[in-house]
């Protein structure tokens, strides 16, 4: 019966017979290549095999698999499995082969057969092994990878993985060996998951998802991140003369990760050539039709925008990946906090602070909600500029950063959605504009509406835009300031939450006007924030501020 229900068209995946049987032209294909694949599931085995967790391991056995022949752009159309053991426990076998059965249906492909070997003698009791077969197919005209399309300057997208998926668990061991857990330590802030749950979390089967997209046209190449990591499997699926350059603060890296390399002690290069660091499946499009791409993925899939394609000089790196440490590191005190020991800060709104630069008065609102008496907890840091010293600001402080480069979109509107899906994969309920150089599209300020704050250097109303300090001087005020504000779709005309008066001094210049008024920012943006995430202070109708 397990079988049975994986039928699909060209097969009804009766076993029973000598040999299983698929009618290529039942499902629907004219001029078809045939694909196959095969794999295990590797040390991750012993892990199921301590935890007595036998129940995901078979979607391991057919992802594996099935994402190695979409490399060809074939769908998965029947597997085949292999379970060995010297006593069989049928239980076990059981559990097994039903995760096999489910990921089959999740895959596309029919359960076509399999062998159960009992050799007594071969392996200790409790102890088994798997291996799996896939076969697939995809219309002549449509096989990847299409080597000859790919150009400098072609992007990169990554697809999320679920975590560790396959490979690199005899390193994971050694690891967990050393540290002061075991696969029994509760992790999480409910301590409801054991650290073995999390390491075997079944690998994510990306057929179904991502076949309509690599069947587009659109697609030059596509690798399954396995066995090598980022950077041994993406080269398998470029011209020698091409290599890819990517930027580690571009996409989530899952928290076990920083756990691994903090407890292992890994370096950089260690762990983009042992594990996909968050990245499951890599895409190779035109640049001009990356967007759209993206948009047809995150569909299904979390994914972004994580490079591009570069020509390479004889002898240089086929895969180069920047600010992984930094990512790693930045995301390393969320990791040991809230996924690893669980000491989350409860009750704080979550706030989201948007750079460009610096990160000047980024600075004073890490510092003010360090302190236990705030409100807020900043969660995150986007910047649309890599390489910022306000990302390494937030780095030191612990909070994890995000870099969305606005030179990738077409539009402000595509921009402002990419950092839109962030905030919300960081549950971020308020909005910091801190340098942040971008003006927001219309749709992203009506949906955050009263959870955006920007400061400005001059008391609002008054000389509003980007040159205020000049406009205050020509003006001859003896008064500036600034002003903590909502943010509206008009410029700088939001509800006034918080202002701070300056001096404007005879002989003053822009530069030290400036100064003197970022002092008073420093003071302004934070206390505004606190009232803001107190409740003290929120928008009432027709944008006008409310007090408590």
């Amino acid at each position: 019966p397990l079988a049975a229900a994986t039928s699909r068209s060209g097969c009804n995946a009766e076993l029973g017979g000598f040999a299983g049987l698929f009618d290529l032209k039942a499902a629907g294909y004219k001029d078809p290549i045939l694909v196959s694949g095969t794999d295990g599931v590797g040390t991750k085995l012993k892990i199921a095999q301590v935890c007595k967790r036998h129940d995901t391991i078979g979607q391991d056995l057919v992802a594996m698999c099935v994402n190695d022949i979409l490399a060809q752009g074939a769908e998965p159309l029947f597997f085949l499995d292999y379970f060995a053991c010297g006593k069989l426990d049928v239980d076990v076998a059981q559990g097994v082969i039903a995760g096999i059965a489910e990921a089959c249906k999740k895959a596309g492909c029919a359960l076509l057969g399999g062998e159960t070997a009992e050799m007594p003698g071969m392996y200790p009791p409790g102890e088994y092994d798997l291996a799996g077969f896939a076969v697939g197919a995809v219309e002549r005209g449509q096989m990847l990878p299409q080597l000859e399309r790919i150009a400098d300057g072609d992007m990169v997208i990554g697809v999320a993985s679920s975590g560790v998926h396959s490979n690199g668990y005899s390193l994971v061991r050694k690891i967990v060996e050393k540290s002061s857990f075991d696969f029994s330590s509760p992790v999480g802030a409910s301590g409801d998951q054991t650290l073995g749950d999390l390491l075997l979390t079944p690998t994510k089967i990306y057929s179904k998802t991502l076949l309509p997209v690599l069947r587009s046209g659109h697609v030059k190449a596509y690798a399954h991140i396995t066995g090598g990591g980022l950077l041994e499997n993406i080269p398998r699926v470029l011209p020698e003369s091409f290599g890819v350059v990517l930027d580690a603060l571009t996409w989530k890296i899952p928290e076990i990760f920083c756990w691994l390399h903090k407890e292992g002690n890994l370096s950089e290069e260690e762990m983009t050539r042992t594990f996909n660091c968050g990245i499951g499946a890599v895409l190779v499009v035109q640049k001009e039709l990356a967007q759209q791409v993206l948009k047809d993925i995150q569909r299904h899939e979390a994914a972004w925008l994580i490079g591009k394609v570069v020509s390479l000089q004889k002898g240089s790196d086929r895969v180069k990946v920047h600010n992984m440490l930094r990512a790693l590191q930045a995301n390393r005190s969320l990791s040991v906090r809230s996924h690893i020991q669980g000491k989350i800060q409860t009750g704080k709104v979550k706030v989201a602070v948007l750079i460009s630069g610096t990160g000047t008065n980024l600075e004073a609102l890490i510092n003010s909600t360090k302190k236990p008496t705030s409100f807020a907890q900043i969660v995150l840091v986007v910047s649309n500029k890599a390489g910022v010293e306000g990302l390494r600001k937030a780095e030191r402080a612990g909070i994890p950063t995000r870099v969305i480069d606005h030179k990738l979109y077409e539009s402000r509107t595509e921009f402002d959605s990419a950092v839109d899906k962030v905030l919300e994969e960081f549950s971020v309920e308020l909005i910091c504009l801190a340098g942040f150089m971008r003006i927001l599209s219309g749709p992203f300020v009506k949906k955050w509406e009263g959870k955006i704050l920007n400061i400005h250097p001059s008391l609002l109303p008054s000389f509003k835009g980007a040159n205020a300090h000049k406009l205050v001087l020509e003006a001859g005020v003896r008064v500036t300031g600034c002003t903590v504000h909502f943010v509206a779709e008009e410029v700088d005309a939001g509800a006034i939450i918080f202002q701070e008066a300056v001096p404007v001094k005879i002989g003053d210049t822009v530069e030290t006007l400036s100064e003197r008024v970022k002092e008073a920012e420093h003071r302004a943006f934070p206390a505004a924030l606190q009232l803001v995430a107190s409740g003290a202070v929120q928008v009432g109708e027709a944008g006008k501020i409310y007090w408590k």
